[in-house]
Order: structure tokens, then C-alpha cells, then sequence
């Protein structure tokens, strides 16, 4: 080289100097710092800070380590770019807001999704996360290749091995120069399912997978955050060329708060949305005036989730105000798809099944050259092996050429000569210990050889066989997406201007239900399997305190529902805009799909496929108004409801038909009235109209349904109190239209029957309370009364004290010598009197049992001393011993230790063998059993007896015993006063120790209150419920212990 030669001016050619110094930055830029690799989706420095904490040992199972340690390390070994990149990537890779599955497992404050930066590197810890260590799997084992670090003083690998693909599955986002990427996060479990369809395809030689199949896989992206994508316009076009736009939106909810006011909740919000930024401008456009409505705006978030609460103005639309945030904010947000990666060092920009064939490409690749290294690792180990077994073959020998040779290589050049070994075996041989010399070292290195040459073998044919190599990674990556896959956090929506959306959608049958609180959700029919008659059935909707499923219909996807509400309007939507959602779940509120005004409640759904002429709507009104309008009238619905009757002030709409001008219409009030008429009696009229009168009203009544003959042979009426029955439809005469109607139910109170015999006028009735007291009077002297009174309050008849109530009632004809009472206490105690000391009792009554202070009596039974006695408690103990263990005692006396209970344990009820063959017992929550009473072998009074009901929380405690027959009948009431009726031998007689079948179904927070045997001779069924099958094949949920 000339000396002068940096003192001489040179000719360059400006042009193609900057070109190509441009040309090396901006690939230095693009390929080292700001765009991923395809085959682990990690950009350089994320890159270098996971395996920077691998090689200080920051795993998992060790405790966190100061970032400033691990930003020092990466920076002096890998990435001389300063300290803030490398934090930031580090703190990125920590963020559950900002990464689908979190890389690194962050300890401190590593900011927060209002935009709150992380502390100081000096104050936060970091080790690897589970999920990245599959990322860095089996790197030790030659499965990437690794290169000279910036000084050459290191090694780095250009890629990780990377288990599963993380380019999609946390996506990435960077500005490079002249381009840019922008790659959404995905749901592992779908991601994995599509490179196993992949797989799947390959291994059976099927045509390749199509992007078709994929994206039935792929729903689309799973942002961290949540929300809901608008659409899948959007989500295909990205995945199907590598570019698109997406729309996502933020989770909201309406709700209605006591003060009649409504407020929207914002649960969710759109990826990497600033909250306190998207609070700041919601302030601002009401500071402005831009919005108006809303009164409050607060951030309730914590641990527990997000929760944005706006309060609106009790005149404000929530729906309209929703809409204007959507328009004005980022509660409605853009992301936009940019699929670039780099490929072989190079910038490419890649649809949904490239980058999964790169991904599979990449793990063949490590898969093949870590299976390589195994085999070359255990070839060398069986090489070893082989030598030391024929060295114990021929120890004799092997110990007199090491002894005679001088030094070590001399003996090792002796053995390799006699024996043929190499240089290795000879080595080995050499260095081996005495103690190899026992049989079970031997035994062991057989042992070892033997599986080496077995994984020889499959390592082998894993090398020679494409297909067993696939199957190799399946298995890999479905252990992966069953230990860390989950559900998605995002949903996808529905886009009113995607106009293909409803192409793609199928007409499929589908199962609409709403609840009275309006929680309206969209179900497939796979949901309900057909079942056997009797059956308990599945649950079908998850509902809240108080709700409960008011409308159930079926349809298909793509009928209009059409929304009448009480204040006379009409709503319209297809059924697929209707959120799906799984059998048990809520659903969505319907305030979130209807722009209702506030007080405004769905009252009728009506499913229609098309707008033809000679079909109505007919319309009821609680005022006994009805109207019949074209149903044409209504085929253009605004997104804001129509009006669809005129109501006064004070009226309501209740019920909407779809006709066809030839129907019978029922109107039945409130008071019992019902009214039948033809449809042709009212003539149609236009949509804004009031209708006309269908019922004449009498003062405080109103009309709570209507129905058409088309509907049924019979009409069902139930009453507020829970009572019902059915009457055919033929009962009741064709009126004119306006009339007042006839009776149709007789109103009832909450009542039952609990006690009910045969006796003659001139028996003695002897009532027990539950204070230890007795009252006695003459049967004649009950009022008589006709079948359907009420009777007479029995305190007018009996000098009841406060509180006190009638436990037992015992007709008597005479009082017996031989004859006893037999009374048992809730304590557990029994007492036994002649009934000839109750001869004579006052009108004020008289004690016919001393009892304790926390006692009180439940149960008395008229006995003659010869029979078998069963208490029963409430934690499911019985005891059976013979009547005679309890000797007569006097009237005033407190009687003996019938049970032994233990701590807050009592007696529910008591009953003798004479009463049945079998034991009923029942449970709080329902559940009851048939139990034969030959199961309960007798023992002596007094004893804690035998376990005779299994108690779980599904069944509660025991609350009732009956002794029954087959051909018995029992009534089961519970705290609300609803009543079942059922024949004994519906119910599953079972084992001692079972819980049972379900009885009677209870809403939440119901209970059985008690139970009543239906005694024999009552054939008047009028009075009470008898719903048929009720109980029939129920599940037997409890099997004997």
C-alpha cells in the first residue's frame, strides 16, 4: 500500500457512495434491531436478553434477579446499543397488557396499562417465565447456530429453538427503515391446533393444507386486553395477504342503576389503549360539549380487572352515547395488520399459512439436528460400553497387560493390539475402577448398552423417516398447548357494514333465550342432546338472583326478531347479531343490542322469516285494548324501534301474536276473568293506531295474557302463589268482543293441607304443641264447611299462647287402659304415658310434656307399647328400638334419652312401624330416597344410631321422615308455599346410606320447608297440585358408601 495514499484526494462517486451506505444502515437496522425472525419471532435484543438470562441462570425455579444485573450482562456480551433498549425490551416482555403470554416473569413495578412507565432497572427483578423456557429448549444441543459477538469474545444464536410459534402467538410490532410491521397476537391453543391440522395432513398424504381449513382453526387475533374484533372482513384479509385492517372495540355494558339512572361499563379495552389517555378525552368532549349525557366519569380498576364507570344523565340514551364514544375515542380502535418478518436475513411479507410453514420448517430443522446430536452423543457412549464389556470379558488378561506395561500408553497401544479397541475404548478401559469388577456394575452396564442400542435404533429411524419426525414435533407442541393454552380473551362480533359477514354466515336452526331481566343469548342445537322422557334435563342458561328464562324459541340465523316492549315500540335484528354463547352461560343484556329507552322492557319476541301479505300482528294491552295491523306495516324497522300501537297513559303492551285473520283469541286478567273471541272482531287498523276494546275491565283488574287456539287444546293458568291448572279450551264460549269474560280460576292463599282423617263427630281431637301443652275438643265442635272454604283460624278455637303452634293432632274415641302416647322432643328425647292421664284436660290446656328451655315437642304418636320407634335427625341419624325400652312415666314428667345426639344435631321427626314398610326421607335442597325399614336393625334406646341419609352440599340437611307404602302419596312444600304432589312409588327406593333422586326442583336460595303424608281416604284432588312425572327417573346422584 502507497504511504501517501490517505494524503491523496480520491474520485468517489457521491451517488453510490450514499446509496449503499443508506442500503448497509437500513439492513443493519431492519435485520439487527427492529424486525423479528419468522422462525421465533423475537427481534435481536429480546432475543439476547432470553438468552443472556439462560446463561446466568435466571430460571424459573430460581428467585428473581436485579434487571440491572441482566440489562449489564446483555449489554457487555451481546448489545452495545445502551441500556434503554434493552430495559425496554425487558419490561415489554413483562407486561401482561402488552404480551399475550408473558416471557419474563417481572418482580415490582413494571408500569401499568394507563401508561405508567416501570420503575428504575435497579429497583425491579426479573427470571424467564415457564412458557420461555420452551423457546429456549434443547439450545445446548446444537439445534441453532450460533455466531461471534461484537467483539468476538462471545457466542450468540441467530435463532432460538422456539417449541412453538411465537411470531404469531405473541405477536410483534417495529419501524424498521421503509417499512414497518405490526403482527397481532394469537390464542396458543388455536395457533398449535393449526400447525397440527398441518402436520395431520402431511403424515397422511393428504393435498396441502389450504388457508380455508386454517381459518376455521385461527378464529383470529387473542389480544391480551381483550375487547371485541368487528367482524371477519377484516381478520381474512390480513390472513389471507399479509395486510388488513381490523376493528376492534371496547367490552361494554349497560346497566341500570336504584335511581333509575344508566351507566356504561367499560370492562375491556382495545390493545394497547392508554385508560388514563382514553379518560382524559372522554373528559374532554364532555368539557366541550361534543358529547352531552354524561354526569360522572370514574376508574374503578383493580386487581380484579378494569372497570371504567360512566354515569349518564337519567333523559340520556346509553345507546347513543355508546355510539358517539365509539366515533370520538379509542374506545373503538384500528389495528393494522402488517404480517413482515424476516426470512433468511431478508424483509418478507407473509399471509397465515406461510408463516406457519416457516415456523414447521424451522422445527424440523432443530428437531433433525438435535435427534443428530443424540444420536451422535449415544453412538459415542455405546462405543465406550462396548470396549469395557469385552475388557470384563477378558479381565484376567486385561489386568496382566496393564501391570506388565511401563507407562499408560504403552498399555493402552497392548490392549488396542490384542484386542482390536480404539484409541477411546482403550482410554476407558484404562481409567476404569476395581469396583467394575462386581457383577451388578456388570449387570448395569449390560443393562445400559442394551438401551443405548434401543434408542440408537428410533433416533435412527427418526433421522430416516419424515413422517416420525413430524410426529416428534406434534407431540412436542401438544404437551405445549395443553399445559399453558387457555380461552380466548377476545371475541368476534358482529360488523353492520360488513356486508359479506352475512353471506358467510349458514342458516342454521338455532335456539334464542331471554330472561326477564333481559339476558338474551344465541345457541346451537348441539347444546341439547335428546334425552328419555323423565329425565332431569341439562341446565340451559346461567341466570342471576331473581331471573329467570321468560322467552325460549327456535329459529334459524338469519329470521328477523322482532322486539315489542311495554311502552308500544318495536325493535328488529337478525338472529346472528345476536352474541353466541355457550349452554350455561348469561348471555349479553339486551340493552347492549337494542337502543332501549330507560324503563323500557322487551314483552313479546317474534321470529320472522318474511314480510307477506295476509299475516298480522295482533296486540294486547294490560287495559284490555287489542289491535290487528298488517304485519307489512312493519317491514321497515329504524335502528332506533318504531312505534308500533299507540298506548295511554297508564297502559302497557303485554302480549304479541303473529296471525293469519282466523284465530280464536283468549284474554284472561288477573282476577281469574277470561274472554274468547273471534279475531275477526277486530278490524285492522294501521301501525301509530290505539286498536280497540277486547275486554271490559272491572276496577283494578288488568289483563296478564293472551293466547290462540292454535297454541294448545287447553289453557294452563297459574297463579301468583304458585297453584295451576289446565282447562280446555272448548270451557269457555265464543263471546263478542269487549265482553267482561268468565270465571276462570278461583284465587287461593298460600296455604296447604298438612293434616287430613276420617272420624266421627263425637271423637275427642287432641291437639300437641310444640311448647309441651295439649288442647282437646269434640270433632263437632269444628265449624263445618263446604269443600273449597277456607275454614277457621284454630286460634279462635283453642287458647293458643304467642308462638305457640300444633305439632300433632290424635283422635280419640276412648281412653284406653293399655293404651299410651308416645311423644319425642327435637332433643332427642322420648316419652311414653298412658293416655288415660290425658282424660281430662281444661280449656286453657293442659302440660303434657315438661320440657327443656331449648327444647320443644315435635311429634306424638297413639300407640298400644308393641311397636318399633325410628327418630330421625337433621344430620341424617336413625335409631330403631323397640317401644317397650321406654317405661311408662306420669303426664308432667320430661321423659328419657330416646337418641344421643351429637353437638347442634336434632330430631326432625319420629315415626313406628305400623305407620309403613319404608322410610321416605327427604332433604332441604330437594333430594329424597325410599329406605326399607328392615335395613335399620334395633338397638337399645338411647344409642346414636345408624347413618340413613348421605349428606352432601348438593342435598342439605334432612328435614323430613315418613314412614309410607308403595300406594301412598306425599306433599312436599317449600319456603315460598309451593307445593309438589307425588306418588311414593315414583321415588327410588335405595340403601341405608345414599342421598337419593331430586324431588322437586327449588330456584336459588329455596328450600324444603317440610313434608305431609297425603293420609288415606282423601280422594278430593281438586285443592292441591299434581303435576304428573315430576319426579320419574330422576338421576340417583349418591351411591351407597
Amino acid at each position: 500500500m502507497d504511504d501517501k495514499i490517505f494524503d491523496q484526494i480520491q474520485q468517489v462517486d457521491l451517488k453510490k457512495t450514499m446509496e449503499s451506505s443508506y442500503i448497509d444502515y437500513a439492513m443493519s437496522v431492519i435485520a439487527s434491531r427492529a424486525l423479528p425472525d419468522v422462525r421465533d419471532g423475537l427481534k435481536p435484543v429480546q432475543r439476547r436478553v432470553l438468552y443472556s438470562m439462560v446463561e446466568l441462570g435466571n430460571t424459573p425455579d430460581k428467585p428473581h434477579r436485579k434487571c440491572a444485573r441482566i440489562v449489564g450482562d446483555t449489554m457487555g456480551k451481546y448489545h452495545p446499543h445502551g441500556d434503554s433498549s434493552i430495559y425496554g425490551a425487558l419490561v415489554n416482555m413483562a407486561q401482561d397488557w402488552s404480551m399475550r403470554y408473558t416471557l419474563v416473569d417481572g418482580h415490582g413495578n413494571f408500569g401499568s396499562v394507563d401508561g405508567d412507565g416501570a420503575a428504575a432497572m435497579r429497583y425491579t427483578e426479573a427470571r424467564l417465565s415457564k412458557i420461555s423456557m420452551e423457546l429456549t429448549a434443547d439450545i445446548n444441543k446444537n439445534t441453532v447456530d450460533f455466531i461471534p459477538n461484537f467483539d468476538e469474545t462471545e457466542k450468540e444464536p441467530t435463532v432460538l429453538p422456539s417449541r412453538f410459534p411465537n411470531l404469531l402467538v405473541n405477536g410483534t410490532s417495529g419501524i424498521a427503515v421503509g417499512m414497518a410491521t405490526n403482527i397481532p397476537p394469537h390464542n396458543l391453543r388455536e395457533v398449535i391446533n393449526a400447525v397440527v391440522q398441518i402436520i395431520d395432513d402431511q403424515i397422511e398424504d393428504k393435498e396441502e393444507t389450504t388457508i380455508e381449513e386454517i381459518l376455521k382453526i385461527i378464529k383470529g387475533p387473542d389480544f391480551p386486553t381483550g375487547g371485541m374484533i368487528l367482524g371477519t372482513r377484516g381478520i381474512e384479509e390480513a390472513y389471507r395477504t399479509g395486510r388488513g385492517k381490523i376493528r376492534v372495540r371496547a367490552v361494554t355494558d349497560i346497566e341500570t342503576m336504584p335511581n333509575g339512572k344508566s351507566r356504561i361499563i367499560v370492562s375491556e379495552l382495545p390493545y394497547m389503549v392508554n385508560k388514563a389517555r382514553l379518560i382524559e378525552k372522554i373528559a374532554e368532549l364532555v368539557r366541550d360539549k361534543k358529547i352531552d349525557g354524561i354526569t360522572d366519569l370514574s376508574d374503578q380498576s383493580s386487581r380484579e380487572g378494569m372497570r371504567v364507570v360512566i354515569e349518564l344523565r337519567r333523559d340520556a340514551n346509553a345507546n347513543v352515547i355508546l355510539n358517539q364514544l365509539y366515533k370520538h375515542t379509542q374506545l373503538q380502535d384500528t389495528f393494522g395488520v402488517i404480517m413482515l418478518a424476516l426470512v433468511g436475513n431478508e424483509p418478507k411479507v407473509m399471509n397465515l399459512m406461510e408463516m406457519l410453514n416457516y415456523y414447521l420448517k424451522h422445527q424440523e430443522e432443530v428437531v433433525t439436528r438435535r435427534t443428530q446430536y443424540e444420536l451422535n452423543k449415544a453412538e459415542e457412549r455405546a462405543h465406550i460400553l462396548k470396549g469395557l464389556l469385552i475388557a470384563l470379558d477378558n479381565i484376567d488378561e486385561v489386568i496382566k497387560i496393564i501391570r506388565g506395561s511401563q507407562t499408560v500408553q504403552i498399555a493402552k497401544s497392548e490392549l488396542m493390539e490384542r484386542f482390536g479397541l480404539t484409541d477411546v475404548q482403550s482410554q476407558a478401559i484404562v481409567d476404569m475402577r476395581l469396583r467394575a469388577l462386581t457383577g451388578l456394575e456388570r449387570e448395569k452396564l449390560e443393562a445400559e448398552y442394551k438401551a443405548l442400542m434401543e434408542q440408537i435404533e428410533h433416533l435412527r429411524a427418526i433421522l430416516a423417516d419424515r413422517k416420525l419426525l413430524l410426529g416428534v414435533i406434534k407431540e412436542e407442541i401438544l404437551v405445549i398447548r395443553d399445559k399453558y393454552g387457555d380461552e380466548r380473551r377476545t371475541s368476534i362480533g358482529f360488523d353492520e357494514y360488513d356486508i359479506s359477514m352475512e353471506d358467510l354466515i349458514p342458516v342454521t336452526n338455532t335456539v334464542i333465550a331471554m330472561t326477564k331481566l333481559g339476558y338474551i343469548k344465541r345457541m346451537s342445537l348441539d347444546n341439547f342432546r335428546a334425552q328419555n322422557r323423565g329425565g332431569k334435563g341439562i341446565k340451559g342458561m346461567e341466570t342471576i338472583d331473581d331471573d329467570y328464562i321468560e322467552e325460549l324459541l327456535m329459529t334459524t340465523s338469519h329470521h328477523y326478531l322482532m322486539f315489542f316492549t311495554n311502552t308500544g315500540r318495536v325493535y328488529r335484528m337478525k338472529a346472528y347479531e345476536i352474541p353466541e354463547a355457550s349452554r350455561t352461560a348469561r348471555g349479553t343484556a339486551i340493552i347492549n343490542l337494542l337502543q332501549l329507552q330507560p324503563g323500557e322492557k322487551i314483552t313479546a319476541v317474534i321470529p320472522i322469516r318474511e314480510y307477506t301479505e295476509g299475516h298480522f300482528l295482533f296486540m294486547a294491552t294490560k287495559k284490555g285494548i287489542v289491535k290487528k295491523t298488517p304485519i307489512t306495516d312493519y317491514a321497515n324497522v329504524r335502528k332506533t324501534g318504531l312505534a308500533a300501537i299507540n298506548l295511554r297513559e297508564d297502559d302497557e303492551l303485554i302480549e304479541v301474536k303473529k296471525t293469519d285473520n282466523n284465530q280464536d283469541i283468549f284474554l284472561v286478567t288477573k282476577y281469574g276473568q277470561c274472554i274468547r273471541f273471534k279475531e275477526t272482531d277486530v278490524r285492522k287498523t294501521g301501525r301509530t293506531s290505539m286498536g280497540v276494546i277486547g275486554m271490559n275491565l272491572t276496577d283494578g283488574d288488568e289483563v296478564v295474557g293472551m293466547q290462540m287456539e292454535s297454541q294448545g287444546d287447553s289453557l294452563m293458568i297459574v297463579s301468583e302463589k304458585g297453584l295451576g291448572k289446565c282447562t280446555l279450551i272448548s270451557e269457555f264460549t265464543t263471546q263478542n268482543r269487549g265482553g267482561k269474560g268468565i270465571k276462570g280460576m278461583q284465587k287461593l292463599d298460600e296455604d296447604y293441607v298438612e293434616e287430613l282423617f276420617m272420624t266421627n263427630t263425637h271423637h275427642y281431637l287432641m291437639f300437641f304443641t310444640n311448647t309441651g301443652r295439649v288442647y282437646r275438643m269434640k270433632a263437632y265442635e269444628i265449624p263445618e264447611a263446604s269443600r273449597t272454604s277456607r275454614g277457621t283460624a284454630i286460634v279462635n278455637l283453642l287458647q293458643l299462647m304467642p308462638g305457640e303452634k300444633i305439632s300433632a293432632v290424635i283422635p280419640i274415641e276412648k281412653y284406653n287402659d293399655d293404651e299410651y302416647l308416645l311423644m319425642a322432643t327435637k332433643k332427642g328425647l322420648i316419652k311414653k304415658t298412658p293416655i288415660k292421664e290425658y282424660a281430662n284436660v281444661r280449656k286453657t290446656g293442659l302440660a303434657a310434656i315438661t320440657l327443656r328451655e331449648e327444647d320443644e315437642l315435635i311429634e306424638v304418636k297413639y300407640t298400644d307399647s308393641d311397636h318399633d320407634v325410628f327418630m330421625v335427625t337433621k344430620y341424617g341419624q336413625c335409631i330403631r328400638f323397640n317401644e317397650s325400652d321406654v317405661r311408662p312415666t306420669g303426664r308432667t314428667s320430661m321423659g328419657v334419652r330416646g337418641m344421643n345426639l351429637v353437638d347442634r344435631d336434632e330430631v326432625i321427626g319420629m315415626q313406628i312401624d305400623s305407620q309403613g314398610t319404608e322410610l321416605l326421607i327427604v332433604s332441604e335442597y330437594g333430594m329424597g330416597k325410599r329406605t326399607s325399614i328392615d335395613e335399620f336393625t334395633a338397638q337399645n334406646r338411647g344409642g346414636k344410631g345408624v347413618k340413613c341419609y348421605k349428606i352432601t352440599e348438593k342435598t342439605g340437611n334432612v328435614v323430613g321422615v315418613k314412614a309410607v307404602d308403595e300406594d301412598n302419596e306425599i306433599m312436599i312444600i317449600n319456603t315460598e308455599g309451593i307445593i309438589i304432589r307425588m306418588k311414593c312409588d315414583g321415588i327410588s327406593e335405595l340403601g341405608r346410606v345414599t342421598s337419593g333422586v331430586k324431588l322437586i326442583n327449588l330456584p336459588e336460595g329455596d328450600k324444603v320447608a317440610c313434608i305431609a303424608k297425603v293420609r288415606r281416604g282423601d280422594e278430593s284432588e281438586d285443592d292441591l297440585v299434581e303435576p304428573e312425572e315430576s319426579t320419574e327417573d330422576a338421576e340417583n346422584v349418591e351411591t351407597e358408601e
